[in-house]
């Protein structure tokens, strides 16, 4: 297991448009989408994150926050039925999204953002995403509503150079937007 090293928002590279991932896939690329995986498991782990309390929680982790220009994500966040939610996307592209709007009522967060930014990040609540799928060696469709909407947007963001405060309003950023579904 690897542990990585995340680039953080400070760092110019990180606002870069990333590049797709050529296929056939690398072994090198596969052995960092498992450990991108890892980490994220790992992350999650109280027993792991009292030996290394340098690491953060996360549930997303994209290529440009290791340092690579690359199109892919990892994501891993347990359901409300505790079930694992776990996806290694490799060149994702958001294909349709609805009209309707949540956010996190806590805010968002990122590992490659240490300090806060306070003010919600208004995202669409269901969003169709096309993909290749590593763990399902496939290429994949998958829709994502609600929490895992959330996720898999602030990911992609990243492969765009974008970051979640980039969403937040400056003039009212605790603005609420009728309809918006809180979470």
């Amino acid at each position: 297991m690897k542990i990585f090293k995340i680039v953080k928002d400070s760092n110019p590279n990180l606002r870069n448009k990333c590049k797709n991932v050529e296929f056939p896939l690398s072994e090198e690329i596969k052995t960092t989408l498992f450990d991108m995986l890892e980490y994220l498991k790992l992350s999650q782990d109280p027993a792991f994150l009292e030996k290394h309390p340098n690491i953060t929680s996360g549930v997303g982790l994209a290529a440009p926050q290791i340092g690579l220009n690359l199109n892919m994500v990892a994501i891993y966040f347990l359901d409300e039925k505790n079930n694992p939610n776990q996806y290694l996307l490799v060149n994702p592209k958001i294909v349709s999204e609805s009209v309707k709007r949540c956010y996190l009522e806590s805010g968002e967060g990122c590992l490659s953002v240490p300090k806060p930014h306070e003010g919600y990040v208004y995202r669409a609540f269901k969003v169709t995403v096309k993909a290749f799928d590593l763990l399902k060696n496939d290429f994949v469709t998958y829709e994502f509503k609600g929490f895992g909407a959330i996720v898999v947007q602030h990911e992609l963001d990243h492969l765009k150079g974008v970051l979640y405060y980039d969403h937040i309003n400056k003039t009212n950023p605790f603005e609420k937007k009728t309809g918006a579904v809180v979470l």
